[in-house]
């Protein structure tokens, strides 16, 4: 079976997160997201999450000799109809894609050895339904990393914000994000409030063009960070108040997510 290959392609989210805080006057390292968003109608999530377990050591071998930086599996906690998330990231789109070539296993006498220890890794887990069976949908993302924090730690909760924005003022929202948000998540990162966020751009995927992540130690200090993130952000009266209601014209419509941050490395 393919399941595990399958889901793998895909990378997400929340935690795409990457963990010391990028100073002002750095260039922010180039990263790319995978993200495969599933809808899991089917059967027990646990058995899901089991295989992703299951599959862990694989994974954890790809971040070790370096074709990818990191991958995360996410367990659905509050928000829309995505029920999983699987990510790997990336220093390049070549790089990302050449990765996904080589989770599926397509890569010659590799490949072999790939999907035979597929097979092993699946004949561990009890019989029952298939990956395929239980998660038989997906949405496909590309992201880019536009800001953030750069490192290793994450939360283990998630919040994901994902924009719909105007196509033609998406530099403007960027631009707002760098100089009115950052400074503020940032120092939340530095007090111990929030563990790492990121600001991500579409490249290839649905509508949303906006994605905006950060984690936290658990899901009540998760939002107690984000709801002092907003108050910071929009306080009446300050300079960031008008930058806020300006971002809100661009890119004004979005769905929330809150993770579980269940598989990740590093």
């Amino acid at each position: 079976m393919n399941t595990i290959k399958a889901l793998l392609i895909g990378a997400g989210l929340t935690a795409f997160t990457l963990a010391c805080v990028a100073q002002e006057d750095e260039t922010m390292p180039e990263v790319y997201t995978y993200a495969s968003y599933f809808y899991c109608p089917g059967g027990p999530l646990n058995r899901v999450d089991a295989m992703m377990a299951e599959g862990a050591d694989r994974m954890d071998g790809f971040v070790a000799d370096g074709t990818i930086q990191s991958w995360g599996w996410l367990a659905h906690h509050t928000g829309g109809q995505w029920t999983r998330v699987a990510y790997h990231q990336a220093s390049s789109l070549d790089a990302l894609l050449d990765a996904s070539d080589a989770i599926q296993g397509n890569g010659g006498d590799d490949g072999d050895d790939a999907a035979q220890e597929e097979e092993e890794v699946e004949s561990e887990v009890d019989e029952g339904p298939t990956f395929g069976e239980i998660c038989n949908s997906h949405d496909d993302y590309i992201w880019q990393v536009e800001n953030g924090t750069v490192g290793t730690e994450r939360g283990a909760a998630g919040f994901s914000v994902y924009h719909i924005c105007d196509i033609k003022r998406e530099d403007r929202a960027d631009e707002i994000v760098a100089e009115h948000f950052a400074p503020v998540f940032n120092q939340m990162v530095e007090d111990g409030e929030l563990t790492s966020w990121t600001w991500q751009s579409h490249v290839v995927g649905g509508r949303f063009r906006k994605l905006q992540t950060m984690t936290a130690a658990d899901p009540k200090a998760l939002l107690a960070a984000r709801n002092a993130a907003i108050s910071a952000v929009y306080e009446a009266g300050s300079e960031s108040e008008s930058a806020g209601e300006e971002f809100s014209d661009i890119c004004g419509e979005h769905v929330d997510y809150m993770w579980n941050i269940l598989q990740e490395t590093p």
